[in-house]
């Protein structure tokens, strides 16, 4: 599976880029998954569920399914940032894995940059960020540049960074 990254400060698009990437993706016949990183303490369970219960109850981890989709929720034992690469290993196989956020890892990324938040490119001292995508024109970047809201020229700047032109699974929805 290739992994490409989505970095970027709170803000900026990212999600929104994420979520017109995937059907760009699908048209092209590549089957995409995602993960995002979300900060402390998020939660998807809601209090007064069952699979709440289990969990506040003790269990290392939950899977709640149903004939539409399953999830499977664990607990980490120890307060330490889970590793990019085993999170990559639970998923099923797919062509491409979009990473929103996890920026200081090591896997080739987009920078998702709005000058108007005030905050610092990350592609000056992030030498894995290949490629922009902006809302305003940017002074001095060589890398390349993309309009945020050109989601068809994004999907097809990862496709051919990835290689994925034409090694698209067609079994992979």
């Amino acid at each position: 599976m290739r992994v490409f990254g989505l970095a970027g400060w709170s803000g900026s698009g990212k999600t929104t880029l994420v979520i017109r990437l995937l059907p760009e993706l699908a048209r092209r016949g590549i089957g995409a998954s995602t993960i995002k990183h979300a900060h402390d303490g998020f939660d998807i369970d809601q209090p007064g569920k069952d699979s709440y219960e289990h969990r506040q109850a003790g269990a290392r981890e939950v899977l709640v399914a149903s004939n539409r989709r399953w999830a499977l929720l664990h607990e980490n034992q120890q307060p330490a940032e889970p590793d990019l690469a085993d999170l990559i290993a639970r998923l099923s196989p797919v062509d491409l894995v979009l990473v929103e956020g996890f920026k200081s890892y090591p896997h080739d990324k987009l920078e998702v940059h709005r000058p108007a938040l005030g905050k610092p490119m990350l592609c000056a001292d992030d030498r894995r960020i290949v490629a922009v995508a902006t809302d305003q024109a940017l002074a001095g970047v060589t890398l390349p540049v993309f309009d945020l809201d050109d989601a068809a020229a994004i999907a097809e700047f990862i496709i051919t960074h990835c290689g994925l032109g034409a090694t698209a699974r067609s079994d992979v929805a």
